[in-house]
């Protein structure tokens, strides 16, 4: 499927609870007192006619799917929830490539960013809010993106890959994958404002250029 059918696709559910989706296609959101923290992407998947309970991450060769949530202020307006997972960091392919030859320019080159409504923990509902399509071909944001990058790079090369850390980058930072734990892994995530400025939620002074 490519990314203009996907899109379209997509877009026919904005409105519609994903919770309501996933009873439809027997999705488990609660396993006793678990979330399955998958679930409102596994409904995405399936919307797109992947197999339920597929063990790997969508693959569609040209482009990438990513699901995000966003949540709501205290004065009632919807703001990014999270900042949003890309790739994780291979410290030797980073050292060895240049970020044009890299997964996380890969991974960001062409993306289809489908947003969510998060509610509360409970999942009782969750609402659609957009669907958007993404390419890192506008020269501001790749040479940020390009520059965060180099930053990554250059200190795996100079400090190693336990000098990494979050304050890094101005749109992409490296850090630990999920909320640590104790891992020693790290992936790439967009921070919470170049997510708000992919989907057309808000613009950062980093990318007020009516431009990009």
């Amino acid at each position: 499927m490519d990314r203009t059918e996907a899109t379209a696709r997509l877009s026919q559910l904005i409105g519609a609870d994903l919770r309501q989706m996933a009873d439809y296609y027997g999705i488990t959101v609660w396993k006793q007192e678990k979330i399955n923290k998958g679930w409102a992407g596994h409904v995405i998947e399936r919307c797109l006619g992947l197999p339920l309970n597929s063990s790997r991450a969508p693959n569609f060769g040209s482009w990438e799917l990513k699901l995000i949530s966003l949540k709501r202020t205290s004065g009632g307006n919807l703001k990014v929830k999270e900042t949003m997972a890309i790739t994780m960091i291979d410290p030797v392919e980073v050292m060895a490539k240049e970020f044009e030859e890299s997964h996380l320019y890969n991974k960001l080159r062409k993306a289809l960013i489908v947003a969510r409504v998060f509610e509360s923990c409970l999942e009782d509902h969750s609402i659609i809010h957009s669907v958007s399509d993404f390419d890192l071909d506008k020269h501001e944001v790749f040479e940020l993106v390009k520059d965060d990058y180099n930053i990554v790079r250059q200190t795996l090369i100079t400090s190693g890959f336990e000098a990494l850390t979050g304050r890094m980058g101005k749109l992409v930072q490296p850090r630990t994958k999920g909320q640590g734990h104790g891992t020693t892994s790290r992936a790439f995530y967009a921070r919470t404002h170049f997510v708000a400025h992919i989907i057309g939620l808000e613009t950062h002074p980093l990318l007020n250029d009516p431009s990009i």
